[in-house]
């Protein structure tokens, strides 16, 4: 279907059109925006005014008078010192609303001007080991933003950086070695629960043989010097905690509703070859310098805490590589086999540092340039209910699955309490306790801006009021209801029809979900999308209160034309949430 054009873009085309008819000279730019003393704003007349050295009043007055007014804009009136007050008409609403309700798939939103390859690096669990909270908001973050620019027609390529490398690996590798069958499944599946408990058992003996018999400790960092050699035998045993992790790893991220497909995890170990050559590259280039033995870049605009320069260490001075060749090694990689113009990495704020000097790194080098950009998707920390990093009593990281099942029970809770008033089945209380439990997790991370901390408070997340995923899922099945109820009358516009203040209003807010989207997905922030959904079903439940959509006292044509703006309501809360991440159930 060709683009809608929102009623925004409709009023700046006819309020240039004015401005060049008043003032043939300037630059029209009416400088619109959304406003409560009217359906929109402009007060791009006052500067016009500045600079032709005219009085803004007069210079407004012109203008309106040069505006056809009809069927996009009803009324138009000068306000203060030269602002200008638009209504959009009541037919001009309707028909945009028609026009995205015709586009069933995209709801009037129009793909990107310019899209490009993005390769966006998130949910970054380590093998071997459980995954606790802290990795909720990458996995999270990073799969709304990868839905949204696929939505918006970018070519999205999943990274997902797990921790696979690295010095510990020596024990659990020489401690499975000599215990080849701790791994061994004879040929049953394991859930990843089970996996979990059979790595967490591994760890805990390989430690307690690591600390205790000096003998096993030499075989086992002995192992670390074969494994980064590319030992066979080793890699085997090696790639046995890689695949059981897995298994683990995808059990928990099917928990959360995510698709996470094998062929888009490369963790650091898909590197390594790459790992010498980046050295190399940076050394000859001068972008690294030799200093005690060890390859760094220095910077004297970055600094640590201490305030003395902080140097990226590329290469250790024993020969051994550190996160930052791993990192800049990816870069190379995504930029020239991947052809990236876009690197985003949802990665925890207190690797800014670290970033930024990788970042500036590549840059030196030449491999980051006008046409490819990295940026970090810094997020915050999870916070508790009293405001402190979320722990257990005791004082352990909270675990993420633990975490996942609690809020699915609370949310089966929630669902089963309302289940009977209207008829749903077992399966359909368990089904949709899934739903509202994850959608919970997830949109209260989603609503708050990335950047900072968010309180963990599954009572308030799986609750029916306020700024919470349940209230907008509650608003879309209620829609749903409604539309099941009202036997052969069907949704149809009727823009020869006057609205209602509130279906005004609703149908305004319908409007804006293009730009929204659009908005969102070029600034990369999906609370942005929370807050337009969490505002429309708050619009939604003052259309309720104001206008009845079944009322045998309403005329057909009232009838149909309110049930095709729930209807478009729905579809919106429905798109909006899928981009989210979260399922809308049909009853609730």
């Amino acid at each position: 279907m060709a683009p809608v054009t929102s009623l925004s873009d409709a009023v700046q085309q006819h309020l240039a059109s004015a401005i060049t008819a008043a003032l043939p000279e300037a630059t029209a730019d009416p400088l619109l925006r959304r406003s409560d003393r009217a359906d929109f704003q402009a007060n791009g007349i006052l500067a016009l005014a500045k600079k032709a050295k005219a009085n803004p009043r007069e210079l407004a007055t012109q203008v309106v008078s040069q505006v056809v007014a009809g069927d996009v804009i009803r009324d138009i009136e000068v306000s203060g010192p030269g602002f200008l007050n638009i209504t959009i008409s009541d037919k001009a609403i309707t028909e945009n609303l028609a026009a995205r309700y015709a586009d069933t798939e995209r709801l009037g939103v129009p793909f990107a001007e310019h899209p490009g390859t993005t390769v966006i690096d998130y949910a970054q669990p380590n093998v071997a080991k459980e995954m606790h909270v802290g990795h909720l908001r990458s996995a999270v973050i990073g799969d709304a933003v990868v839905q949204i620019l696929e939505f918006t027609g970018e070519s999205v390529v999943r990274r997902h950086h797990i921790g696979d490398w690295g010095t510990q690996f020596g024990m659990l590798i020489q401690y499975l070695d000599e215990h080849p069958h701790e791994l061994d499944h004879k040929a049953a599946e394991v859930t990843g629960e089970e996996a979990m408990s059979n790595l967490d058992r591994l760890y805990k003996a390989a430690r307690k043989l690591f600390d205790a018999d000096e003998e096993f400790k030499t075989r086992a960092r002995r192992r670390v010097v074969d494994l980064q050699a590319g030992e066979p035998q080793t890699l085997a045993i090696w790639q046995k905690f890689v695949d059981e992790s897995k298994i683990y790893f995808f059990s928990v991220f099917e928990k959360l509703d995510m698709e996470v497909r094998d062929p888009d995890i490369v963790g650091e170990s898909g590197y390594n070859d790459m790992l010498a050559e980046t050295c190399r590259l940076l050394e000859e280039s001068g972008v690294a310098v030799r200093s005690e033995g060890a390859l760094c870049v220095f910077f004297e605009d970055i600094k640590g805490p201490d305030g003395k320069p902080v140097p990226l260490i590329v290469q250790k001075s024993d020969g051994g590589y550190g996160y930052a060749a791993t990192d800049l090694s990816a870069i190379r990689d995504r930029v020239f086999n991947l052809k990236a113009h876009t690197i985003l990495y949802v990665v925890d704020a207190r690797q800014a540092l670290h970033f930024r000097m990788v970042f500036e790194t590549a840059r030196r080098a030449g491999w980051l340039n006008d046409g490819v950009t990295a940026q970090q998707l810094a997020f915050g920390t999870v916070l508790g209910k009293d405001g402190k990093p979320f722990k257990t009593r005791e004082g352990e990281t909270v675990k993420l699955q633990d975490l996942l099942d609690e809020a699915v029970d609370r949310a089966t809770t929630v669902v089963r309490e309302k289940a009977e008033k209207v008829g749903l089945s077992e399966q359909e209380i368990e089904e949709n306790g899934r739903y509202v439990g994850i959608g919970a997790v997830k949109y209260a991370d989603l609503s708050t801006s990335a950047v900072r901390d968010y309180k963990f408070d599954l009572d308030q997340m799986v609750s029916l009021n306020g700024d919470t995923s349940v209230y907008l899922q509650y608003a879309y099945a209620r829609i749903q209801s409604i539309l099941r109820k009202a036997g052969e009358a069907r949704p149809a516009a009727h823009p020869e029809l006057e609205l209602a203040p509130a279906e005004r209003a609703l149908g305004l807010h319908l409007d804006r979900f293009a730009e929204t989207v659009l908005e969102v997905a070029s600034a990369y922030e999906p609370h942005k999308l929370a807050a337009y959904l969490y505002q429309l079903a708050t619009l939604l439940t003052t259309f309720y209160d104001q206008c009845q959509v079944l009322s045998a006292d309403n005329a057909p044509e009232v009838v149909e034309n309110r049930l095709f703006l729930v209807d478009l309501t729905a579809r919106t809360l429905h798109k909006g949430m899928a981009l989210l991440g979260i399922r809308t159930p049909e009853r609730l």
